[in-house]
């Protein structure tokens, strides 16, 4: 990159750093995606006269949701030593004896017989013979693990490792405890890459029957495999804080909803005519969701106390605006009342979270805003 164009990045991140609202700039929305994109988290644009903390703020909670642009990780590269990985073998298999053949003694000693001249290729550097003698020897005793784990061993001399884990496989069917089955697949998936798998085999051909090479073959593998399993804890741990942050913002935005849902059947400043039992609980529901103080006062028509407070009632609501004020005329909504054993009237019952905390029997003007002020705060 050009120096000088360097030199302003950096001069304007500096600036970023030391005025972080520069980024809230229309013209910079591509630069503020882009931050997201990298899990950036850029503090909300304060507002004059609001709240100095940042994570009780509205603008920081929608900030924090999950980006809508997708919800894959991406992971980044993991830095292996793969100076020892060759590109995969695709030669057609060579073959594979018949498990179900019987074997003779004759066969077994003629198989031996190909073992000893492959041996003798192998010590001369001719692997391809060798390879040659093993399959002549296999197809005489295909029950032999050994002839099979033998060739495997010459295809990765041959850097042929797809080849030599297809024997390693034939020799464990023949014996599952095989210490070189293990190894020698081991060895090949390490050719390949396949730092994990290469690992498993080696530690169990370890555990069988240790031999220096492969403490050697093991030194190389498992750093990579450490390396690939941290790699894949890390995302795993990612990921899993994606989905609980994920589901917290779905808990919250429920909630919010709620919330609203709740405060569209209030109205604020007004006094709430309850006709029945179910629009009764339906408004103290809503009281409760939105921690609001609930004042509840039954009254009647031919009640003088009443006509002298009811216009204090209505005043009261318009003065505090986050108490819900509800209205039961006992003659209208009998079931209402009946349900809340009045025996007299004006009544007044305070409830908060759906809870009754008080009353206020009789039209005592006074008492009524008092406790109006000592529940609603």
């Amino acid at each position: 990159m050009d120096a000088a164009k360097i030199l302003e990045l950096k001069q304007f991140v500096d600036r970023c750093k030391s005025d972080p609202s520069i980024l809230h700039d229309p013209s910079l929305v591509f630069f503020r995606t882009y931050l997201h994109s990298l899990g950036a988290r850029i503090t909300p644009q304060t507002k004059e006269g609001g709240s100095d903390n940042m994570y009780n703020s509205k603008e920081y909670f929608h900030d924090q949701r999950p980006s809508e642009d997708g919800d894959d990780i991406i992971e980044s590269d993991i830095e292996l030593d793969d100076s020892d990985v060759v590109e995969p073998d695709n030669d057609p298999p060579e073959k594979m004896g018949d498990p179900a053949l019987e074997v003779t003694e004759e066969k077994q000693d003629a198989a031996q017989a190909e073992k000893i001249k492959a041996m003798d290729a192998i010590s001369e550097g001719k692997l391809e013979e060798a390879i040659d003698h093993l399959t002549e020897a296999i197809m005489l005793n295909p029950t032999s693990a050994i002839l099979y784990a033998t060739r495997a061993s010459v295809f990765v001399k041959l850097k042929k490792p797809n080849a030599a884990i297809r024997d390693t496989y034939a020799a464990l069917k023949i014996n599952p405890d095989f210490a070189k089955g293990y190894k020698i697949r081991g060895m090949a998936r390490a050719m390949l890459g396949q730092w994990e798998e290469a690992a498993s085999d080696l530690h169990v051909a370890s555990k069988l029957d240790y031999d220096e090479e492969i403490g050697l073959v093991l030194k190389k593998v498992e750093p990579n495999a450490h390396k690939i399993q941290e790699h894949r804890r890390k995302y795993e741990r990612l990921r899993k804080e994606r989905e609980l942050k994920k589901a917290e913002w779905e808990r919250q935005k429920q909630a919010e909803e709620k919330e609203q849902e709740a405060l569209s059947a209030l109205k604020e400043g007004q006094v709430i005519g309850i006709h029945s039992v179910s629009e009764l609980e339906t408004k103290l529901n809503a009281a409760s969701r939105t921690s609001r103080l609930a004042v509840l006062y039954f009254t009647a028509t031919w009640c003088g106390p009443c006509r002298f407070i009811s216009p204090l009632f209505t005043n009261l609501a318009a003065k505090y605006l986050k108490t819900v004020f509800l209205k039961v005329d006992i003659d209208e909504a009998r079931d209402v009342a009946a349900r809340w054993n009045i025996s007299s009237v004006p009544t007044f019952f305070f409830i908060k979270n759906g809870e009754e905390i008080d009353k206020v029997v009789g039209a005592d003007k006074t008492g009524l805003e008092r406790k109006i002020e000592q529940y609603a705060s």
